[in-house]
This record gives C-alpha cells, structure tokens and sequence, in this order.
C-alpha cells in the first residue's frame, strides 16, 4: 500500500539524513502537527484569511513533500496556488481530499516506522 501513497526513494532519503534512530520521531512530529495545521487551514478559510491559509498549507506541503507523499503534496501544491491567486471559493471542496490524502499517507507513515 505505502509503495503508491509514499515515494520510497524520498522515504529513504529522508531516513538517510535523519538517521534509522530518528525517522520514527519525525514520523511522529508529522503526524501530531499535521491536523492542528489541517485545522488552521479550515479556520482562516472561514475567516477569509488567505495568508494564513496560505502559509498553512506551504509549510505542510513542505513536510509531505520531506516524507514523500506526492499525493498530499500535490494538492497542498495546488491550495497554495489558489491562495496566492485569492480564489478561496475554490479552495472549500479541496480540504477533504487533503484531509483524505493525509490518512492514506499518515496509515502509510505508520506502516514504515522502524
């Protein structure tokens, strides 16, 4: 399953600069921060801040991108851009499929602790 949800080389490389002993310990950063962050985004979305959301959504794409999941990335990369251009209406659907992609890779992460 993690194979498609999470890039291994990325993964690996990841694992290669933290060291065997401290991935574990990243692992479980990312998935503590990730949903106050997720969070953050759907409350300056209500409130109509799009720096923040902005900003919310960089920093975690910048993590996911660290641990290989492409697909969160990816969206991330996309609700980045569409807060750069001010367009949060289209923003609003898009946060489930973030929060979805985060439980495929957060089940993934898991898996892959050592």
């Amino acid at each position: 399953m993690h194979e498609t949800t999470i890039d291994l080389k990325s993964f690996e490389n990841l694992k290669a600069l933290a060291g065997s002993d401290f991935i574990s310990e990243l692992i479980d950063t990312f998935l503590a921060d990730t949903p106050a962050i997720i969070q953050q985004m759907h409350s300056s979305l209500a409130a109509q801040d799009v720096d923040t959301f902005r900003r919310a959504a960089h920093s975690l794409k910048s993590n996911a991108a660290s641990f290989g999941a492409g697909a969160l990335t990816t969206l991330l990369q996309e609700l980045e851009q569409l807060a750069r251009e001010n367009k949060l209406s289209e923003i609003r659907n898009q946060l489930q499929d973030v929060e979805e992609a985060y439980g495929e890779a957060a089940r993934a992460l898991k898996e892959m602790r050592t």
